[in-house]
Formats: structure tokens, C-alpha cells, sequence
């Protein structure tokens, strides 16, 4: 009977002593976990190391044709070819992103005696940036555009025949636009640079210059406008509806040497409904403010059936 008082005695003892350990590791681990630091969840870079490029080239036509329309109407045909090509550099710490756009377009109607340009432009935009904090990146950037053929102005003279006069010249003008800033770059399809000591030039040929800085701002004689000012670009791509996508482009200056109230902007939409493989609709809506070119804003927008090809 002795021993076994003293046996239950020594269980009841040891499981209370085990309890207390228990107790006292599930207390030792709340503390540590309480404590601890939670290490940062690192987003997957997705993005393929090194080069990687694609490009589009799009035919876009119109035509309008009429016969005893008693509402009246011209013939006309028109149209235009464009590229697209984006190359692409991507490293852990790196992003160099580049974009070239090409368009010319031609209409001609049938009572006109000369054929008129509905697009003519040449773009070159490169961006650079090494990666900072989130999606924030140290950038430089430059961008060149130009047209690629002679411009005209059409008037009548006192027959009333149709003439024109020539106004702008091959790579001119040109502007050039390059400085560092900050990027922010949420994909290849979302992002936003700001550069706040950017230079531009306007190159113009001699030729064409007026009195007055007439012609594009450059004054009479030179070739060359300088400016230093702020320069800000977004880029942002989207589906709107399924089979419609919509390219926002906006670029925007503010020169801090002369007028920096009169900003210049450039704004284009590129809006394409994809019928097929080869077949879109695309309109292309693009308005400009440059008061050195023209006091007051310049539209041109575009509506066709486009043929495409990617590569």
C-alpha cells in the first residue's frame, strides 16, 4: 500500500512537470514568433534576360467612290504604311527599351491635280534605366522626330488653279530631345518617364527660315533652336473590349528658357480592332500643341481597313 501511494505520488509529480514544460515551450515560441521579422516576399522577375524584339508592318487603305450622287461626293484613295518595331534590353538591374515608328500616307482625289500626304513621320525613342526602389528606375532617355519627305501648302491661284508652295524640307524640321530623369515602369505596356533637365533641338534647313523666328522658332539664317526644359512621356496599352486594343501615347515640354507657361504636347491614340489574324480596323486620332509651329492645337485623325503583319 506504502509503495503505491508513492507511485502515484511520482506520476502525479511528473505530469505536472511535464504540463509546466509544455507550457513553457509554447510560451518560449509565441515570444519568438511575436518577435520575429517577416522577410520581404520578392516579386519573380518574369522577364526574360537579354534582347528580345517584335515588330509590325500594317498596310491601312481607304476609298470613297461616287456616281450621280445627287448629295454630291468626291473620289478619293488613300493610304498608309506603317511600322512598328520594339527592341528590348532586360538584366536584374537593368532596362533599355526602344521604339521605332515609321508611318507615310498618300491620298489622292479626282479633282485635285496633286497627290497630298495623310501621315509622314519618322520616331526614335529610347529609354535606358537602372533599377532603384519598387518599380522606380535612374533613366536617360532620347528622342528624335523627323518627316521624311517634302511638305506643301496648297492654295488656288486667279484662274483658279490648284498650286502649291513648298514649306518644309526632308529632316526638317527634326527635333532632338534627350536627358536623364526618373522612370517608372510597371510593364512594357505601362509606364512613365520624367526628365526635368532635358535638351531639345529643332533643326530646321536655312532655306525655309523667316524673320521673326517664323519658322518653327529658329530665327533667320540658323539651322538650330536650343532649349532647356522638363520633358515628361507615358505609355500605356490596353484591351478595351475583347479583340480591341487601345495605345495611349502622350509627350509633353515645358521650356524653362522661354515661355515655360506655353507647354508643348504631343498626344496620339492608336485604337485597333482586330477582325482576323491579317485584318484589323484601326484608328489613329493625333493632336499636337507647338506654338512655334502653330499657335493653336493640330488634329489628324486616320479610319481604315489594315492589313498586318507581325514579325
Amino acid at each position: 500500500m506504502k509503495h503505491t501511494i508513492i507511485l502515484c505520488l511520482l506520476f502525479i509529480g511528473l505530469t505536472a512537470k511535464s504540463q509546466e514544460l509544455q507550457k513553457s515551450t509554447a510560451i518560449e515560441a509565441a515570444i519568438q514568433n511575436a518577435v520575429a521579422v517577416k522577410k520581404p516576399v520578392v516579386a519573380k522577375d518574369t522577364l526574360p534576360k537579354g534582347w528580345r524584339s517584335k515588330g509590325n508592318v500594317s498596310f491601312l487603305f481607304n476609298q470613297a467612290a461616287f456616281s450621280n450622287w445627287a448629295a454630291g461626293g468626291e473620289n478619293s484613295i488613300s493610304g498608309t504604311l506603317g511600322l512598328n518595331y520594339d527592341l528590348n534590353y532586360h538584366q536584374e538591374n537593368w532596362d533599355w527599351d526602344t521604339r521605332v515608328v515609321v508611318a507615310y500616307g498618300l491620298t489622292q482625289t479626282k479633282n485635285s491635280e496633286f497627290t497630298r500626304k495623310t501621315d509622314d513621320r519618322f520616331e526614335l525613342n529610347s529609354v535606358i534605366g537602372k533599377k532603384g526602389e519598387n518599380n522606380w528606375f535612374y533613366s536617360a532617355f532620347l528622342n528624335f522626330r523627323t518627316q521624311m519627305t517634302k511638305g506643301f501648302n496648297f492654295s488656288t491661284d486667279e484662274n483658279g488653279k490648284e498650286i502649291r508652295t513648298q514649306n518644309t524640307n526632308i529632316l526638317s524640321p527634326a527635333y532632338l530631345s534627350l536627358g536623364p530623369g526618373v522612370l517608372w515602369k510597371k510593364s512594357d505596356n505601362l509606364n512613365f518617364n520624367i526628365a526635368p533637365g532635358t535638351s531639345k533641338m529643332t533643326i530646321v534647313d536655312t532655306d525655309f527660315t523667316l524673320p521673326n523666328s517664323a519658322y518653327f522658332g529658329v530665327e533667320e539664317g540658323e539651322s538650330i533652336r536650343y532649349e532647356l526644359g522638363m520633358y515628361a512621356s507615358g505609355y500605356y496599352k490596353f484591351t478595351l473590349l475583347d479583340n480591341i486594343v487601345m495605345e495611349n501615347i502622350l509627350n509633353v515640354y515645358s521650356n524653362y528658357l522661354e515661355k515655360p507657361e506655353n507647354v508643348d504636347i504631343d498626344y496620339n491614340v492608336n485604337l485597333v480592332m482586330t477582325i482576323n489574324k491579317y485584318l484589323t480596323t484601326n484608328i489613329n486620332f493625333q493632336t499636337i500643341y507647338d506654338d512655334n509651329a502653330f499657335r493653336g492645337f493640330q488634329t489628324r485623325e486616320v479610319l481604315g481597313l489594315g492589313v498586318n503583319y507581325g514579325f
